[in-house]
């Protein structure tokens, strides 16, 4: 049985590592992640995981894992900010306030899916126009939802979270090791 992983993420193969999984593969999917007209963020980040593991090319025996990390602010979707103006639109609109990150996994092996989503919740601090500029010149915001990683320069500026860690980095891992073990794939176990 092989894994092959959905995304083209480091910080998921990182996260994977952490549970003694290593895909045998890496195919990141290319899909249109266009939000549908009044589509909502959860319902959004559950098509996409749930389109980036259909579109992955796999033998009917192999288990395709994808997934899709989204912000939220209130019913506004955050997504990739295309440039720099963008990243610093999201980053002020969410300077001092609440805001949720959503996570959903898809797992697929042949005709079968497994699917879990993890809703976080996550404060950013008030950031002084001092903080906003430093923080988009490290270009850390390059490729992330909602224009920040918690796990890079932007941890400094998140004083407060209620949920999943991992899941606002990329992936709930006691989520996928329950997803994966459902599906037949050893976690926690010697690969020979």
């Amino acid at each position: 049985m092989r894994l092959i992983l959905g995304s083209g993420s480091p910080r998921r193969r990182e996260l994977l590592a952490q549970i003694g999984v290593v895909a045998d593969e890496i195919r990141p999917p290319d899909i249109d992640e266009t939000p549908l007209r009044g589509e909502l963020p959860k319902p959004y980040c559950i098509r996409m995981a749930r389109q980036k593991a259909l579109v992955v090319e796999a033998d009917a025996d192999d288990v395709v894992l994808s997934a899709d990390t989204t912000v939220a602010l209130g019913r506004r979707i955050l997504g990739k900010p295309e440039d720099r103006a963008e990243a610093e639109v999201f980053l002020r609109l969410m300077s001092g306030r609440r805001h949720k990150v959503i996570t959903a996994v898809a797992i697929r092996r042949g005709d079968q899916f497994w699917e879990k989503d993890v809703v976080t919740d996550v404060k950013m601090k008030r950031l002084s126009d001092t903080e906003l500029e430093a923080y988009l010149a490290t270009e850390d915001w390059c490729g992330k939802a909602g224009a920040y990683g918690i796990q890079g320069p932007a941890g400094a500026l998140i004083p407060w979270i209620q949920g999943s860690f991992t899941a606002v980095v990329g992936l709930p891992l006691a989520e996928t090791a329950g997803l994966l073990q459902a599906a037949g794939y050893p976690v926690f176990e010697a690969r020979a």
